[in-house]
């Protein structure tokens, strides 16, 4: 029997969201319309209708005000209740239409189970919409799972049968602030002296000149400026920590996701997707976009020192008008289990880039690593045959 499990189970949930879901019937045929990436548009997979998304004139990209959030003084208009599946294997919350019967995670394959009650967050106010459609998310995993080297083969076999793979809009907080920092360090400039040393040499000694790098460190003192724009940060606990950092970009999410083509939240393009409810509040997001801007200011302050090395003593940073947005990112997901420990692939909705994790098979490792010792043995055999090894 195989050790890969990627079947959904069949266990059906009942779903009652305390919120409306956005129902789109298809006028023509009356099927569910499911946002095209391709398309940028929903469209009916039965019939082939298609109808663009309308866009919202009243509808802004708008940085909330971290502060007031935190005192809880300007969310009401921005707050929503939700009711989701959550997944008591990796904590993960997705919401989910009502007429589905998908009940895997997404993120570990676990069962989901239905959550009792409802909470209140805040509501998402931009989205990037998918523009990598299923079947090209499908191809991408397929070739990155067939580069594994000593992968299992019902791995390789299970990618290729074609195994569940989802489509859901992660929760990113992104993060805005204007950091005036101040330091204490010192600098090093390096520089060279010759020392003669004695050495041992066939019984007797040898004196010789020896050129050592050395360091003059010098106190100083200085301040660095930074505005940090859209530093995005993972909200969700599904995906493992070298993932998630993966899908963060460092400082500067841009780097891997498109964000200037971010649109105002509009219902329609979650159509046919799940939707993850953040699992990292604000405050929590907040803390990490600080460690990252930290980074980042570290490495200023390096540079600012300049010099062949530097020391930091201490870093004291003043943020201002911090600001935030809780935005929803694509991302096509393939959970499986094998040996009875979770493994994701992820493909960007945007991009079709891979990254996941792995197992081993290790009987191939074993079986390369006697057939490269085998290989070895066998030069070594015709080396002495031909006398190239004769002493």
């Amino acid at each position: 029997m195989s050790e890969l499990e990627l079947k959904d189970p069949e266990q059906k949930l009942r779903i009652e969201p305390t919120a409306p879901i956005e129902d789109y019937p298809c006028p023509q045929c009356g099927a569910a319309l499911r946002f095209d990436p391709q398309a940028q548009a929903l469209g009916c997979g039965h019939c082939g209708y298609s109808r663009a998304i309308d866009p919202d004139a009243d509808a802004r990209l708008i940085e909330q005000d971290y502060a007031q959030a935190v005192r809880r003084t300007a969310l009401a208009a921005e707050t929503e209740e939700v009711r989701a599946l959550s997944c008591e294997s990796c904590g993960a919350s997705t919401t989910l239409d009502p007429l589905a019967h998908a009940t895997q995670c997404p993120f570990c394959a676990a069962p989901l189970v239905d959550v009792a009650g409802a909470r209140r967050q805040i509501a998402a106010q931009g989205v990037l919409p998918f523009g990598v459609a299923e079947r090209e998310a499908r191809a991408a995993m397929k070739k990155w799972i067939g580069n594994l080297w000593f992968a299992p083969n019902d791995l390789v076999s299970g990618a290729r049968a074609g195994g569940p793979l989802t489509g859901v809009y992660l929760p990113f907080w992104t993060f805005d602030a204007d950091t005036r920092s101040s330091y204490r360090g010192a600098r090093g400039d390096a520089y060279y002296v010759d020392r003669w040393v004695t050495e041992q040499k066939d019984g007797r000694s040898v004196r010789r000149k020896r050129r050592e790098r050395r360091i003059r460190w010098t106190s100083v003192s200085g301040h660095v400026a930074r505005f940090f724009d859209d530093v995005l940060i993972l909200a969700s606990k599904g995906l493992p920590n070298r993932l998630a950092r993966r899908l963060e970009g460092g400082a500067y999410g841009e780097r891997i996701w498109d964000l200037q083509a971010m649109e105002p939240y509009q219902p329609d393009y979650l159509a046919g997707f799940r939707a993850e409810l953040y699992a990292i509040d604000l405050e929590a997001g907040y803390a990490s976009a600080k460690a990252v801007m930290d980074l980042e200011i570290r490495q200023d302050v390096r540079r600012d020192i300049g010099g062949d090395a530097q020391r930091i003593s201490s870093v004291h940073t003043e943020r201002r008008d911090v600001s935030f947005k809780h935005v929803l990112l694509p991302v096509w997901i393939a959970a499986y289990r094998y040996r009875g420990k979770p493994y994701r692939f992820v493909v960007n909705g945007r991009t079709g880039e891979v990254i996941g994790e792995r197992p081993y098979s290790w009987w191939k490792i074993a079986l390369a690593a006697v057939l490269a010792a085998a290989a070895i043995g066998g030069i070594i055999a015709a080396l002495w045959a031909s006398g190239a090894l004769d002493p």
